[in-house]
């Protein structure tokens, strides 16, 4: 180890004790009666379910109290296969109550064309149905896990939530995702890794007609890719055409293995399959 890294692990060290400390506090105070984590089984919603649960838990044998944690995890066909499942082990492993909302959004929230603005119409379908879902159970307390990272893109789905009343602690408490990856590693999380996953819609342009058989598609051929031990992959879906996005250091995997990919892929339909430099 360089004396440059060792100098560093005293300063990580604090930063990971001031987060945590952080997002204890904020759970402190919504911990006063239910709380409902819109929960993906992502590392950002984890974090907010884990510490949701631990200041909870804490709070119950203080005071002798019942609030429970509840983990609403809405499953829909717009999401990649395996989600739903990864969702409820990790639920499972924090110890929170699992909901789980059928949701068919391509009827209903209006993004059959895929508009522009689509990320915001889903998301305040989606966040209603979660509202009223803790509104039957007396629930006030709905949070989400935005993150500071994500109010620097554009993600029109936040404007969604905010005109709901949902509240973003890792987005009010300032946290990249980087922090949050790396305090999620050091309380145990086992998704603290788990790279982003994104609803199947976003692999077809703006403008294209949206179906359940060409995400399933998609679905199938970014399981295919991802067995060949790809940390981060996407099929974005061009017409006749499969793009292939991966980080820089795995697109070797990708040439290597091009002939039989490139058969696979085309068997789902495309004529032909790029791969994104």
């Amino acid at each position: 180890m360089s004396e440059q890294s060792e100098a560093n692990q005293p300063a990580a060290a604090e930063e990971r004790v001031l987060l945590e400390q952080a997002l204890h506090g904020y759970m402190e105070k919504a911990a006063a009666r239910d709380i409902m984590v819109a929960f993906s089984g992502g590392v950002d919603s984890s974090l907010l379910l884990k510490s949701a649960c631990r200041v909870v838990s804490e709070a119950n044998q203080r005071d002798g109290g019942s609030r429970r944690v509840y983990a609403a995890t809405v499953h829909t066909m717009l999401h990649p296969s395996g989600d739903r499942e990864t969702a409820a082990r990790v639920a499972a492993e924090t110890g929170a109550e699992h909901l789980v909302l059928e949701i068919d959004e391509l009827a209903d929230a209006g993004i059959e064309e895929n508009p522009v603005d689509r990320c915001y119409r889903c998301k305040r379908f989606l966040f209603t149905r979660l509202l009223k879902e803790a509104e039957k159970r007396k629930i006030s307390v709905i949070l989400e896990g935005t993150n500071a990272d994500d109010l620097k893109v554009y993600r029109p789905g936040i404007r969604a939530v905010r005109e709901l009343g949902v509240k973003s602690p890792l987005a009010e408490l300032g946290m990249t995702k980087q922090q949050v990856r790396m305090l999620a590693e050091s309380m145990g999380i086992s998704v603290a890794d788990r790279p982003s996953a994104p609803c199947l819609a976003t692999r077809f342009p703006y403008g294209t007609r949206l179906s359940y058989e060409k995400m399933c598609l998609v679905d199938e051929g970014e399981r295919y890719l991802k067995q060949f031990g790809l940390y981060n992959v996407r099929l974005r879906a061009h017409q006749d055409t499969a793009r292939i996005e991966t980080d820089r250091e795995s697109m070797g995997i990708l040439l290597e293995h091009g002939v039989e990919i490139a058969e696979y892929i085309k068997g789902l339909g495309f004529s032909y399959v790029t791969l994104d430099l």
